[in-house]
């Protein structure tokens, strides 16, 4: 006798009704979802669209690098990184519509490996001591570093001492994230990556687009990208950024630690670091 199938897929058995409702609210809820733009695809594309935006950098006809810049931060790289960026490291759930879209606070940071300048990797020069916007940023001076307005929120690259509570969350270094308190933890100053050298260039400008060696003022710790710790973010794999000193057997900071305050090339051929 062959074998007779009693039901299908569309006979009513069991909680029919309850499943059927459930379906339905369900279907519902995405689609006002997707209307309010609230979909975690649409909350993504909102965020790249924004934080990916091009951003032009300053263009320094003197060499050097003036109160009011629009930088880059970069690091060439080295044993065990490649050449990264310091940039916003903002997800989905970093997103604010109060009182305008943009991020939230605290931010964290992180080192990208793309160099192009976007409202993510775009930071300006701040003065903390009075000096006027256009005035040359000078060795040893205190400085702030701060996002563009609007999306970014014009934050600060804030740091602060280690504690059980606040620390990098992969190397359990000093943490760099950004803030909107313009504090004594965002001041930061530019030395010569040359340790006998210093205090011949102390007071002197600092020029754009060469290797020097940023440190944090409250801590006395520099800047560093850590190649050696890796993790996920929206952007692909990406450098944790933290505030420590990295020294070789002669004293000096290494790699992790030299940075090139990046701008435009004056001629308009793009950036000044990568045409070099």
């Amino acid at each position: 006798m062959d074998f007779v199938r009693t039901y299908n897929s569309s006979v009513k058995i069991g909680n029919w009704n309850e499943d059927l409702c459930l379906e339905e609210d369900a279907k519902e809820e995405y689609l006002e979802k997707k209307e309010r733009g609230e979909l975690a695809a649409q909350k993504v594309d909102f965020l790249k669209e924004n934080i990916l935006r091009p951003v032009n950098l300053s263009v320094t006809n003197d060499g050097g690098l003036h109160f009011g810049d629009v930088i880059m931060l970069v690091n060439m790289g080295g044993e065990n990184s490649e050449r990264s960026v310091v940039s916003i490291n903002a997800d989905i759930n970093s997103l604010t519509k109060t009182p305008s879209p943009g991020i939230q606070i605290p931010c964290a940071v992180s080192a990208g490996k793309s160099v192009q300048p976007c409202t993510r990797t775009a930071f300006i020069i701040t003065s903390v001591d009075g000096s006027p916007e256009g005035s040359m940023l000078r060795f040893e001076q205190s400085f702030a570093l701060k996002t563009t307005s609007g999306f970014a929120r014009g934050l600060y690259l804030t740091s602060d001492l280690q504690s059980f509570q606040k620390y990098a969350k992969k190397s359990h270094l000093q943490e760099v994230n950004l803030d909107d308190n313009a504090s004594f933890l965002s001041w930061w100053k530019v030395v010569h990556f040359d340790p006998q050298e210093r205090l011949e260039y102390e007071d002197q400008p600092v020029p754009a687009n060469v290797k020097v060696v940023i440190i944090h003022c409250k801590t006395n710790q520099a800047l560093a990208v850590l190649g050696d710790r890796v993790f996920w973010t929206t952007y692909g794999k990406e450098y944790e950024v933290t505030a420590h000193t990295f020294l070789d057997c002669y004293k000096v900071e290494k790699d992790n630690n030299h940075w090139i305050l990046c701008t435009s090339d004056p001629a308009g051929d793009g950036l000044a670091l990568l045409n070099r």
